[in-house]
């Protein structure tokens, strides 16, 4: 496996990730979340808010910086 592979594969598994995460989001706290009892994974409301608001934010860094070390064709071909 090259690195480019490597990375375009963590790159498409961050954007379903955010999609996922995205989906989870809710004004009112609740979401998909509260699909299954996840939401009881935690110990209040405010920290799974907080929780998936610092997944999202990692996995979106982490896209955006691999989407510009890929665009920018710093690794070769």
């Amino acid at each position: 496996m090259t690195l480019i592979l490597v990375l375009k594969t963590v790159w498409m598994v961050c954007a379903v990730g955010i999609i996922i995460l995205v989906l989870l989001h809710s004004p009112k706290g609740d979401g998909l979340s509260g699909l299954g009892g996840q939401a009881q994974l935690f110990t209040s409301t405010k920290s799974a808010e907080t929780t998936l608001n610092r997944l999202t934010w990692t996995l979106t860094i982490l896209f955006i910086g691999i989407t510009i070390v890929l665009s920018a064709g710093w690794l070769g071909r």
